[in-house]
């Protein structure tokens, strides 16, 4: 066969813009799938993106994964389906919508009617999936997309009710009341990992209150608060009874000022924090069990009375074993609508319950003075606090206050401070199976490691119930209907649904379901669907089942590719969609979600700031494909320690050295054979035999060559992507720059001998067996090679060459690369002292000892005459 002659300037972007008309015209994705279609199958899950703005770099990094990992197992003879998936529901399309709509609470929404609200969100989901296909296609990626899954499909939703109703019949759901975090802008409670990810630094305010007990006019207890706002439902105040307390008197003086003739009770161990610029006398000394039951006077009266439940049993110290001294005043103050701890324990001691706040965030109208303003304003989220401050200093109940920074979690959707709210919410009982998910988690193959006992590993030791409602419209719902005498029916599949109603069910949206009433078996009233949706985490979790509309299809399928071998995702998923798949596995199929994982860290601005279009801090990922080229873009992050969950400063710098480096050296060396063999006419045959070559430098590139395609194989086995690539740069570089230069004159004499036969057989060799190793990194100019130099039809329709640690020569390596070594010390000897290389020189000693044809190199590399070995010089080389 003949060869095409290219352009040793070619542009690569053009190149690979040939190469993408030539996959999709010639439909190389779909045959890649065919020719596999009876191998084993090798599972791949792809997490579902939001398809409501365009793709950024961390999506690139995601993607490049997504495609390396498969592209390498097909072409290790594996069929890999790739199937595309869209996140639709939750917050994210919500806030869109309520944006667009210039909504600002929920009773906006309910005002403009669920049904209305809920359509404009389906109608903005996928609203960027053109821009995504372009940016996918363009940077090499092969997925279906024209087929993808998405998360508000019929078909989906009802697998996500199937993996409920297995939760539900093994006991793991429940309806719980507890004190959450909850968004006041969104009005809905978040789960332990959307709080987690919300965390600012901010500044705020924190208060000492002063309590006047009952029993003893002149004494007030102590206590602080960095929640101001929550001092309005305070019911109780909470010590520790094995802690000592003091009451401490201050001395008539004027440096005391206000608090002159005051007693205070503190922890002991507080006093002299507390009181350091005062003069003070300890009265009395006693242990927090003797203060147990003592009465006060509530610092605000708009609940003490009978219309509390409970009033009678309110208003008191109590006991309470997580109150420490190391801060504060070993005084806690307790509102049980508002905090885990305050809860539990009004719980416990049949305290109070006043829930002076909606979870609008607003203060209730009960609330005097304070009625109608928001506990966390937008603007200065303190506003309310320091009206709260104000109030205590003109009641002569402040101690001292003072402002300071501290980390706050905030909605990871709107950017909204939460407050801790006490409401009922249905869970998932974590605590139950996480002894099982712990002891599967094991199995889990990660990369890098550190993540599987490290950041994965911690958190689901530290996993709690998960609360799985939300208080929101656009999701799947909570598949439960209930009665009012107390009778629920759970849901698994629209069929059941259809035959409890007697209706035909095509969507299980709430504006939908909401409207099915159902007649109740046990007291023949109307059961309705409790109003919450679920977690879209929970829609996220149910993908491996959910995407396969499994159990009601594809159920042989699933079950016999079940594990998914392979994910990736950012680091973030540990605590997301890596966490809730293992969970939900472990609940219903008692194993793991997935056998291996790749985790990446963040790409950032060049400053290592975070990459913001607002502030334009970085390029667009199709300038840089155009500029650069998607195989240089890919290949610098998958090489980078971004693939190893570690951040990376984006360098366009980089990439461009990259692409004058590796990529165009990788060009050159093909645009040379290319050139030669058709010059000469020179004809391959596919039976290239190792064993054969003669010359030093083919049986050194060949070793070399084995030597890439082991490292290539070790770090694609292990998951370890920048392991895999980093072996590439100094191969490409020993081929161009030392393999090809040293080898030109075989393949430039005009005589066509066994010698320069051998030359293009290896050289043809090395190039093929690059570019398939190459090939799921660098797709296009691996495809440009190969199908030049093979006349075949795709590199990627091919089979990976497996690598023979036999022929691998490390002697031979280890000598070439000393030679290297001395040669280039010897160039940079002969710079030193201005001698240009083609000035001859008698001789040049060095200290090792090597074979004549290495000797060889040395004397026409360094133009000298006669090399001289002296073992005992110091210096490798001496001119």
């Amino acid at each position: 066969m003949s060869f095409k002659r290219v352009d040793p300037k070619q542009s690569l972007p053009e190149m690979e813009k040939e190469i993408l008309k030539f996959w999709q015209e010639n439909k190389i994705f779909e045959k890649t799938l065919e020719n596999r279609k009876d191998a084993q199958e090798y599972t791949f899950y792809d997490g579902p993106p939001f398809a409501t703005g365009t793709p950024h770099y961390g999506h690139i990094v995601a993607s490049a994964m997504k495609d390396v990992v498969p592209r390498y197992w097909t072409m290790r003879g594996f069929h890999v389906d790739r199937k595309w998936g869209w996140d639709c529901h939750g917050l994210p399309i919500e806030n869109i919508v309520e944006k667009e709509l210039g909504s600002k609470s929920k009773s906006e929404i309910e005002a403009l009617g669920v049904e209305k609200f809920n359509e404009l969100c389906r109608s903005k989901v996928l609203k960027y999936v053109d821009e995504w296909k372009v940016v996918i296609n363009r940077m090499g990626r092969w997925a279906d997309m024209d087929n993808a899954y998405k998360t508000m499909d019929l078909s989906y939703m009802e697998s996500v009710w199937w993996v409920f109703k297995e939760l539900w019949d093994k006991g793991l759901i429940y309806e719980g009341y507890r004190s959450m975090h909850v968004c006041p802008r969104c009005e809905t409670t978040l789960s332990q990992m959307e709080v987690s990810e919300g965390y600012i630094d901010v500044k705020d305010l924190s208060v000492i209150a002063k309590f006047k007990l009952i029993d003893e006019p002149n004494v007030s207890v102590l206590a602080w608060t960095t929640t101001p706002w929550t001092l309005i439902g305070n019911v109780a105040l909470a010590v520790n009874p094995d802690i000592d307390y003091v009451y401490v008197e201050t001395v008539n003086t004027e440096k005391n000022g206000e608090f002159k003739d005051e007693i205070f009770v503190v922890a002991k161990d507080r006093v002299n924090d507390l009181f350091k610029d005062k003069k003070i006398e300890i009265v009395r000394e006693i242990s927090g069990s003797q203060l147990v039951g003592k009465k006060y006077k509530p610092l605000f009266d708009y609940y003490a009375n009978p219309e509390t439940q409970n009033f009678a049993n309110g208003w008191k110290i109590v006991g309470g074993d997580f109150v420490g001294a190391e801060d504060g005043t070993g005084v806690v103050h307790i509102a049980p609508a508002f905090g885990e701890d305050d809860l539990a324990l009004g719980q416990k001691d049949n305290l109070p319950f006043v829930q002076h706040v909606g979870m609008d965030g607003v203060i209730k109208k009960e609330a005097g003075e304070f009625a109608g303003l928001h506990v966390k304003p937008a603007g200065d989220h303190t506003t309310t606090d320091v009206e709260i401050i104000k109030y205590l200093a003109k009641k002569g109940l402040l101690f001292a206050k003072e402002k300071y920074e501290h980390s706050y979690p905030h909605c990871w959707r709107c950017d909204t401070p939460l407050i801790n709210y006490a409401t009922s919410s249905w869970f998932v009982k974590v605590s139950e199976i996480k002894p099982a998910a712990l002891n599967l988690a094991k199995e889990i193959n990660w990369s890098p490691e550190n993540i599987k006992e490290g950041r994965f590993g911690k958190w689901l030791e530290g996993a709690r119930d998960w609360s799985i409602s939300r208080q929101r419209f656009w999701a799947s719902v909570i598949p439960i209907w209930r009665c009012e005498c107390g009778e629920m029916k759970v849901f698994g599949s629209v069929m059941e649904l259809e035959a409890a109603s007697g209706q035909k069910v095509d969507d299980l949206h709430k504006h939908i379901v909401d409207k099915i009433v159902l007649p109740c078996d046990k007291c023949g009233s109307e059961m309705h669907r409790v109003p919450d949706v679920l977690d879209t985490w929970f829609d996220s979790g149910s993908m491996p089942f959910a995407q396969q509309h499994y159990p009601f299809e594809n159920n042989e399928k699933f079950d016999e590719n079940f594990p998914a071998d392979f994910i990736a995702e950012g680091v973030d998923q540990t605590r997301a969609w890596f966490y809730y798949q293992h969970i939900i596995a472990t609940a219903i199929k008692q194993s793991p979600a997935f056998k291996n994982v790749i985790v990446n860290g963040t790409v950032l601005a060049e400053d290592g700031k975070k990459m913001s279009k607002r502030y334009k801090n970085y390029p667009d990922p199709m300038l840089m494909f155009d500029k650069y080229g998607a195989d240089a873009i890919r290949f610098y992050l998958m090489s980078s320690p971004v693939v190893a969950a570690q951040n990376l400063n984006f360098s366009e710098k980089d990439v461009a050295e990259l692409t004058r480096g590796m990529m165009r050296m990788l060009w050159n060396s093909y645009s040379f054979f290319a050139l030669y063999a058709d010059i000469d006419k020179w004809e391959h045959d596919d039976l290239f035999q190792h064993s054969t070559a003669k010359n030093l430098l083919d049986r050194w590139i060949l070793s070399e060559l084995n030597t890439l395609v082991v490292s290539v194989h070790d770090g694609m086995e292990a998951y370890e992507l920048h392991r895999a690539a980093r072996a590439f740069p100094k191969f490409v570089d020993d081929l161009s720059n030392w393999y090809i230069r040293r080898s030109r004159k075989r393949f430039w004499k005009s005589e066509s001998d066994s010698d320069k036969n051998e030359a293009y057989a290896t050289l043809h060799h090395v190039l093929v067996t690059l570019s398939k190793m190459l090939a799921p990194f660098a797709p296009f100019v691996s495809e440009e090679i190969y199908k030049n130099l093979t006349g075949k039809e795709s590199v990627h329709l091919a089979d990976l060459p497996t690598g023979d640690r036999h022929h691998v020569d490390e002697f031979l390596n280890d000598e070439m690369r000393r030679i290297r070594e001395i040669v280039t010390e010897g160039l940079q000897l002969r710079a030193q002292a201005k001698m240009k290389v083609r000035q001859p020189l008698a001789k040049v000693f060095i200290k090792g000892i090597f074979e004549d044809e290495l000797m060889e190199i040395i004397k026409e590399e360094l133009n000298v005459k006669e090399v001289v070995v002296d073992a005992a010089q110091e210096a490798k080389v001496v001119l």
